[in-house]
């Protein structure tokens, strides 16, 4: 086991141990005096690794892993947990699939090695595959039918020419429509493997006993495996970053469905891939709009009223990441507010940001910190994020420090090498005024 030292002048909040075991499991443990535990299993495997042809599987995997395996079955799982006030959950994303159980201590022990069961040993039966792709397909539905989600879809596909972080994760209808049970089994026998998981587990029991249970409930799983379980890791797609974009171009789609316009502005930026160039990003998105004394916010929003709404996200998936403007506005506003937008990126470029600036974004981030580290599953979600994803905790660990550490200078550097007010991709849409 290894516990994980942070060099550090501040208080530290997190002390997790990283245990490995021969089957290629990483354990990531930590006891947290709060009266509950939380298990989150994490695959750095998302709608990224799928081809064209299944794209869509991780999500529909991640529906019928709950369907029952040949020893429990379809159902039982829940029964088990809500029997005993546990809840449980799960999320697919492009870079990422986690399941998790948070249960009372003395639970722990019956309820892991169920969700570790399920997880690994899933069934996926095809009466129960036929059911769930309906399921799939109205969430498919639901999600075509909310204007957010159409906004962030079309920028995706415009942000993006070749990664595959330009497709819904919840994939096309047509390819659902079409998926087999066999190549369902055959996704899940490919990445659903000890090798590709972490096993983040933090909460009120010793950190022994904490990495004793998760291991002994794996190694019943495998135990009872239908298939013996190849040793060999699969291999990720290779996919390097995208270049720049060289110039400004925009795409307007009418929406039916709008009330109000919608801009979205993007960049090109680093990934997780260059992580240390992703946090002066970070603060700069807030420095433009998070809060209501963000910059972009209290001009467009509180003191000119040109738009109803405007957000800053630096996106970041592993091999690239977007930096997304996104304004809801009237027609009549869009040219005058995508040249205001353009005028605070030129001023980033060219005048220093105040300490005072910087000091604020440092002490949002200090606090979210700190309220992010309340729970158990909080902790084990950040713990199994990083350790999935990058293969590292440092960084979920370090992460308000090297905030703290950047300065003006920092911040207009990576202003000026990587929001060009003359090379981005603006996607509008606009309601039907006929």
């Amino acid at each position: 086991m290894t516990s994980i030292l942070v060099n550090s002048k501040t208080p530290r909040l997190n002390a997790p141990t990283l245990h490995r075991l021969p089957n290629g499991l990483t354990i990531v443990a930590e006891h947290m005096p709060v009266d509950a535990v939380n298990l989150s299993l994490w695959l750095g495997v998302g709608s990224a690794v799928e081809a064209d042809e299944i794209n869509g599987m991780a999500h529909f995997l991640e529906h019928m892993i709950f369907k029952g395996t040949h020893r429990l079955a379809s159902g039982e799982f829940e029964r088990q947990i809500e029997q005993r006030g546990a809840v449980t959950n799960a999320a697919t994303s492009q870079d990422y699939t986690y399941y998790y159980i948070t249960s009372a201590p003395q639970d722990f022990a019956e309820l892991a090695p169920l969700q570790i069961e399920v997880l690994l040993n899933a069934a996926i039966p095809d009466e129960a595959f036929e059911r769930e792709r309906f399921v799939v397909l109205e969430e498919i539905r639901r999600s075509e039918d909310n204007p957010r989600r159409r906004t962030y879809y079309r920028s995706m596909e415009a942000g993006f020419d070749r990664l595959p972080y330009r497709r819904p994760v919840l994939g096309p209808a047509g390819v659902i429509e079409q998926l087999q049970p066999q190549q369902m089994r055959d996704f899940h026998a490919t990445w659903y493997r000890p090798q590709s998981m972490t096993a983040s587990v933090v909460g009120n029991l010793p950190v022994e006993q904490l990495i004793e249970i998760v291991a002994e409930g794996f190694a019943q799983a495998e135990a009872h495996a239908m298939n013996s379980i190849d040793r060999c890791p699969p291999q990720f797609p290779e996919s390097s970053s995208e270049s720049p974009f060289e110039s400004i171009s925009r795409e307007e789609h009418i929406d039916d469905s709008l009330q109000q316009a919608r801009l979205v502005m993007l960049w090109r930026v680093p990934g997780m891939a260059d992580l240390q160039q992703t946090y002066a990003l970070d603060v700069l998105s807030s420095i433009l709009a998070h809060g209501r004394t963000a910059r972009l916010v209290r001009d467009l929003r509180e003191e000119r009223g040109l738009v109803s709404g405007i957000s800053v996200s630096n996106m970041t998936y592993i091999r690239q990441g977007l930096f997304y403007i996104s304004a809801q506005l009237p027609v009549e506003n869009l040219e005058v507010v995508e040249a205001a937008i353009l005028e605070h990126i030129r001023r980033l470029h060219t005048e220093l940001i105040s300490e005072s600036e910087i000091q604020r974004v440092r002490t949002l981030v200090a606090n979210r910190y700190i309220f992010g580290n309340e729970t158990p599953s909080d902790r084990a979600s950040l713990y199994g994020y990083y350790q999935s994803v990058m293969g590292d905790l440092m960084p979920a660990l370090t992460y308000p420090e090297q905030i703290q550490a950047l300065n003006g200078h920092n911040l207009q550097a990576a202003a000026q090498q990587y929001l060009d007010p003359n090379a981005y991709r603006a996607v509008i849409l606009k309601p039907n005024v006929n």
